[in-house]
């Protein structure tokens, strides 16, 4: 029976019906592999981020044009070579990111959902140490375009 509430226990079913803890060790090792994981998605998150402002900021010269618009309206794209710039090589790798990245971030969310306390606790430990040594840089950067609740 799945609970509905959080719970406090050694013995927890996480993502598949073969991934069942029964001892300590393994429940240890489980919520090891819950912090690496979010972790990791912290680290995936940053690398993203930095690929898309790469992306943005090795735009064709023709865009000089254009940076007055930019500025006004931050969430407006402008619409230089619009039709050569969708199928670039740098979209797609900023694609393939954004579909891994959400992917993790909605198996930590499922993990959650086991309610249980202890992958709770792990999940969120780990975002904070991820985002503490992978995204909480000096200067603050502000990404506009993430519509995903799980970033």
């Amino acid at each position: 029976m799945m609970h509905m509430t959080f719970y406090w226990s050694r013995e927890v079913t996480l993502l598949f019906d073969s991934w069942k803890t029964d001892s300590w060790t393994s429940y240890g090792l489980t919520l090891l592999a819950c912090l690496l994981f979010s972790i990791f998605y912290q680290y995936m998150e940053a690398r993203r981020q930095q690929f898309q402002l790469l992306s943005v900021n090795n735009k064709p010269s023709s865009a000089a044009a254009a940076t007055q618009t930019t500025i006004d309206t931050p969430l407006l794209y402008p619409k230089l070579a619009a039709a050569s710039r969708i199928w670039s090589a740098a979209r797609f790798a900023g694609a393939v990111l954004f579909g891994v990245n959400s992917a993790i971030g909605y198996l930590l969310m499922l993990a959650i959902m086991s309610f249980n306390g202890g992958v709770f606790v792990a999940v969120v430990v780990g975002l904070s140490i991820g985002y503490l040594v992978f995204r909480s840089s000096s200067a603050d950067v502000v990404v506009v375009d993430n519509p995903c609740a799980c970033a």
